[in-house]
């Protein structure tokens, strides 16, 4: 471990001591279950002229069932983070390192008791049934060394696309966004960037010493990650759309992976990790690209 990653560690750790459980930190009864709870450009039908047809109220409830379908998908993911760092405690690495791993468990296990506090108080349910998530991001969380370049690779990604959204709400839900969810979004971004800066730290290590050749190889195992999490955390399933009353779901999921507005979305989105991998020598491609 270098000097540069060993200050970084301690640093985190600093950062992360004056820890707030956010279930106590939002004000839950404040909740508006009417609300739109992305903003309207967030919502994957936005633009699309059959869906902006709909009443207002149909719309709003895209949002809500959106956001509860991007919540489902961090549970998942983060349930895949807490077992590999819970792993982690048994390896090999500094006190520092030990501790922040300690520091991250503890955050993201407070993400997932914020994200299901929302599902309950939202008073909406997704069915299980056709919700799946990508069975090749599964194994590779789960199972790859947890020091090799595409185990960090894997990681970053799965940090930062998510992490994207939550800004984008932050932005672009100003002044239209429920607050509450709004500041759940900000507590939760507080966090993450530590834990994206503790990940591109430990990505740019393991590929310290990688060749060229190495890091062409990654390219299209990079791309495969980017485009698998762009689908899980961007694209909602045909059940979401019907639940808000669009039917059949097929169609109008077809209808959001094929509108240009979402695709310029998605892309803004996830150009600062696209950019960053170039930087790192992966020639990542734009999605759809």
């Amino acid at each position: 471990m270098s000097s540069a990653s060993s200050r970084l560690h301690r640093q985190l750790n600093q950062n992360s001591t004056p820890y707030q459980d956010p279930l106590g930190r939002l004000a839950w009864e404040s909740l508006d279950a009417n609300a739109w709870w992305l903003p309207q450009a967030a919502v994957s039908l936005a633009g699309v002229a059959d869906f902006e047809a709909q009443p207002e109220d149909v719309r709003r409830r895209l949002s809500r069932l959106e956001f509860l379908g991007f919540l489902d998908a961090g549970l998942w993911l983060e349930g895949i983070f807490m077992e590999r760092i819970a792993r982690s405690l048994s390896s090999s690495g500094t006190t520092a390192e030990r501790m922040y791993h300690l520091h991250e468990l503890r955050e993201e296990a407070g993400h997932s008791l914020m994200f299901l506090q929302l599902m309950e108080k939202s008073g909406l349910h997704l069915p299980r049934q056709g919700i799946s998530r990508p069975w090749f991001v599964d194994l590779l969380g789960r199972r790859l060394p947890p020091r090799g370049a595409l185990f960090w690779l894997s990681v970053v990604v799965g940090e930062e696309v998510p992490d994207r959204l939550n800004r984008a709400i932050r932005t672009l839900g100003a002044y239209s966004v429920d607050p509450l969810v709004r500041q759940m979004c900000t507590l939760h971004i507080i966090d993450e960037a530590r834990h994206i800066a503790h990940a591109r730290d430990a990505l740019e290590h393991a590929l310290a010493s990688a060749s060229a050749a190495r890091r062409r190889l990654l390219t299209p195992l990079a791309d495969a990650l980017i485009r698998r999490f762009l689908d899980t955390f961007y694209l909602p399933a045909p059940a979401v759309y019907e639940l808000a009353g669009l039917t059949p779901g097929r169609r109008w999921r077809e209808l959001a992976r094929r509108n240009p507005a979402r695709r310029d979305f998605v892309r803004e989105c996830v150009a600062p990790t696209l950019n960053y991998l170039r930087r790192l020598g992966l020639a990542v491609a734009l999605p759809g690209a």
